[in-house]
């Protein structure tokens, strides 16, 4: 399988596991101080695929096989990476049952995250980012750990000073990452894809901890200083917000895990997904993948769904591209390949045409035997209901902002990029976070997305890679290529191909952003025809 076909795609599964009210516990723990290769090399750990780094999913919740699709799961689904299917549909991770691995990096995060708090803030030294802190976590408990009933596990906590700072950085206080980590059951993810990572989402919706490999760990650690200095230069930016890494050992077996931002929320439904690489190398989402509720479709889909690109305002573009390309020199300044761009699509026509469904459809169902007078007062209640709602979403909106500026504005796509770009025009029930675009129909988009897949550096087995891919098939189209050229043609496709500029002009006081670019659309269209 070639490696840009490792594509998780992801279904919410609900978990029964439930971790208490957040508590804190003192910092007298033992620690144990060694560097990233001193601790590396005491684990050893077979390296696979790079799996993507973020979750994608949207649409359904359950575990059903799509139409068409047989229900019977073959061995190769059961069986993915280190991650098992049993009979009776238990997952487990290199044997220990998923639900053990939760509950007991939710005791770890909450101890390590709490005993940070007796620790003075400071400047970050070099020492810092090789930092690991142990804890061990008897069943039984001990003077500084609680007692649990899960088998006893040790939990590594990697650079906690400077994740610390990220966290900071992003506008995280530490109650916050603790409630959203460890208050309530965090929620297993389904469909690992290539790779059979595991995937937690936070009942928040805001944070996903994922497994990653022994390598993927240590070139994260390796990757801390020039990930802290691209920060402090560059706040704005689409790769992965990175919030923590850990390491979970029970019986023997090492499981990382990495804490960072959830790209595309689950409450606002994605009526498409991409994974573009800007390769057309087996780049088109499988049948198999076709056939899913939510899939995820690759650079040939994309051709073919939006041949004309994805349109925005001229002052957006200019943003996203600079952001783009900031991001890619920094990538290819530490010699890493193979990222691909998510973009998650929610289509605002479409969402309230299926909701304007709903409703007639409910309130067909109630006027089934009802009296005239009856259906009129039924009418009115839905009216009443509807502005309600859109009253009731523009609070949460502002509630949201208010609550949690500083991380929504370096979080969502659209502030990750908008430094001088137009402000979307606020509208009641209009999800906030999203890029506003629109499609060759004229129908109003937002855009959520980001840089995934960053911890793949460009080492010998990708040279190797390449060079047999090439020799089969034309070179330049594959992957899998060398760094610097992986990431002008990246550039190249997302500022050409994917997202297309319209001309600015001034706009009316009263006149809203995504109305006045559906103009310019149709006028755009007919300068070029």
């Amino acid at each position: 399988m070639a490696s840009g076909d490792n594509v998780d795609v992801i279904e919410v599964v609900e978990t029964t596991n439930f971790i208490g009210p957040t508590q804190r516990t003192s910092a007298g723990h033992r620690l144990e101080q060694s560097t990233a290769e001193e601790d590396y090399k005491s684990i050893g750990e077979k390296t696979t695929a790079l799996d993507s780094s973020v979750v994608q999913h949207g649409g359904t919740t359950d575990l059903k096989t799509p139409a068409g699709v047989s229900r019977n799961i073959s061995e190769r689904e059961r069986k993915i990476g280190h991650r098992r299917v049993g009979a009776d549909g238990e997952i487990t991770y290199k044997k220990i049952q998923t639900s053990q691995i939760m509950g007991s990096i939710q005791l770890g995060i909450q101890h390590a995250v709490g005993s940070l708090a007796s620790k003075p803030e400071r400047d970050l030294l070099m020492q810092d980012f090789m930092t690991v802190e142990t804890t061990n976590f008897p069943s039984e408990g001990s003077n500084h750990t609680p007692a649990h009933h899960f088998s006893e596990f040790k939990f590594k906590n990697y650079a906690p000073i400077a994740f610390r700072y990220f966290r900071d950085l992003f506008g995280i206080e530490p109650q916050d990452f603790l409630m959203s980590m460890c208050h309530a059951s965090l929620r297993e993810l389904s469909n690992p894809g290539a790779s059979g990572s595991i995937f937690y989402l936070t009942s928040d919706d805001e944070f996903i901890v994922k497994t990653v490999q022994h390598k993927e760990g240590e070139f994260l650690q390796t990757l801390l200083p020039g990930y802290y200095m691209n920060l402090n230069q560059n706040p704005r930016t689409l790769l992965p917000k990175f919030f923590g890494l850990y390491c979970y050992r029970c019986n023997s077996k090492n499981i990382r895990l990495v804490a960072m931002n959830n790209l595309l929320p689950s409450i606002i439904k994605m009526h498409q997904k991409y994974d573009l690489k800007g390769s057309t190398y087996k780049r088109k989402a499988s049948k198999l993948e076709r056939s899913k509720s939510s899939p995820t479709y690759k650079d040939l889909d994309f051709i073919e769904h939006h041949p004309e690109g994805i349109f925005l305002e001229a002052d957006t573009y200019s943003a996203l591209v600079k952001t783009i390309q900031r991001d890619c020199r920094v990538l290819e300044s530490f010699k890493i390949m193979d990222y691909s761009l998510l973009v998650g699509i929610h289509n605002l026509d479409q969402a309230a045409k299926e909701k304007q469904t709903q409703r007639l459809s409910a309130s067909a169902d109630e006027d089934t035997g009802d009296m005239g007078g009856e259906s009129d007062e039924f009418l009115q209640n839905e009216r009443d209901k509807e502005r309600e709602d859109r009253i009731g979403a523009a609070a949460l909106n502002r509630s949201r902002s208010i609550n949690r500026q500083k991380i929504v504005a370096h979080s969502t796509a659209m502030e990750s990029i908008q430094a001088e770009s137009e402000p979307i025009d606020e509208e009641a029930g209009v999800p906030s976070g999203g890029i506003p675009a629109r499609n060759a129909r004229g129908e109003r988009l937002l855009l959520f997305l980001g840089v995934i897949d960053i911890l793949q550096s460009y080492r010998l087995k990708k040279k190797l890679e390449h060079t047999w891919k090439s020799m089969i098939h034309d070179g330049d189209t594959v992957s899998v290529h060398r760094p610097g050229f992986y990431a002008q043609r990246f550039q190249d496709f997302m500022a050409k191909t994917v997202f297309k500029k319209i001309p600015s002009r001034k706009y009316h006081p009263n006149q809203p952003v995504l109305t006045s670019l559906t103009t310019r659309l149709h006028s755009a269209k007919l300068t070029t025809s």
